[in-house]
């Protein structure tokens, strides 16, 4: 494995650790504020974060070039930052679609599930997603990778269907639409690989931030006071899960294949599951926990099939 793959994957799984915890805090704030609120105000934290960082970047870019006797090509990276801001915002319409559907199914769920396990599990079905779309466009799926996409579809189904199709709630079709919407915002990440990753984050917050205070505000009664009292989970949301996670995930898809890297991304339902159980005491059955390990397992043998070409 290249040393460019190695870094690539140790992004995304970072990424998958951060987003795992932030179905807890997710779970939390469900209890105090509607799911928009919840997302217009991470979004925003995280789109202001972003845009201190993009407008500092430039200045340090063209002082480095400058010390070192390079040249500053400031039109062609401009060209490279509206290209980066374009196609964030773009992907930032999948985002806002993926996360609200996904908060609107963890409100859904009844109180006696475990619904940071199920909810991080099902949003993981955008592995078979990206697949089935890579598949059906006639590009090349190595059979490692088509391996470690189906044990994470039977993983996905012993941790939420064990209990047979009685026990499939509305929240669970929510969920299976964001991972849709997921799907969709890395394919679009991958078909933008080349832009600046930091810059397309940024725009991409941005445009989640403004649908959702939309949202808020046509079907949601905003309460200052539910506010601050969800105040940590929002701020965890905005600064972890928004401005570190997804811009990792920018970074380490240029390059990690979009198959590969949804089946790594995948290990966030099996953190989401241990985080529950760990932070909100909520329960694992023993047929949960070999999901749990079936989706692991699947990771690593995603890892195992060689780079069919080079990302970047």
């Amino acid at each position: 494995m290249k040393k460019s793959s190695i870094l690539g994957a140790a992004l995304l799984l970072t990424a998958t650790i951060v987003w795992g915890v932030a179905f807890v805090a997710q779970s939390s704030a469900s209890d105090k504020i509607g799911s928009f609120t919840f997302n217009a105000a991470r979004a925003f934290i995280a789109a202001v974060l972003l845009s201190a960082i993009v407008a500092v970047k430039e200045p340090v870019v063209k002082q480095r070039a400058l010390k070192a006797n390079k040249p500053y090509e400031k039109a062609a990276r401009m060209k490279r930052l509206k290209k980066s801001l374009i196609a964030g915002a773009i992907g930032g319409v999948a985002l806002f679609a993926a996360v609200n559907f996904q908060q609107f199914g963890i409100e859904k769920y009844p109180s006696d599930t475990s619904a940071s396990g199920r909810a991080g599990f099902l949003t993981a079905t955008y592995v078979v997603f990206v697949a089935a779309y890579m598949a059906i466009r006639h590009k090349k799926i190595h059979p490692l990778t088509a391996l470690s996409c189906v044990g994470c579809v039977g993983g996905m189904y012993l941790l939420c269907m064990h209990g047979g199709v009685q026990k499939i709630y509305f929240g669970d079709l929510l969920e299976i639409f964001g991972a849709l919407c997921f799907a969709a915002q890395i394919l679009i990440i991958d078909k933008f690989s080349d832009t600046d990753g930091v810059a397309f984050s940024c725009a991409q917050f941005w445009v989640v931030a403004i649908l959702s205070v939309i949202g808020a505000a046509i079907f949601e009664d905003v309460n200052v006071t539910d506010l601050k009292a969800a105040w940590l989970p929002v701020v965890y949301a905005g600064v972890m899960s928004g401005c570190v996670g997804y811009t990792f995930q920018i970074l380490g898809q240029k390059y990690v294949k979009p198959a590969v890297a949804s089946v790594i991304m995948s290990l966030e339902s099996v953190f989401a599951a241990l985080a529950g159980w760990m932070i909100l005491k909520e329960t694992l059955s023993a047929v949960e926990l070999c999901g749990c390990a079936l989706v692991f397992i699947s990771v690593v043998i995603s890892q195992l099939a060689p780079a069919e070409e080079p990302k970047n």
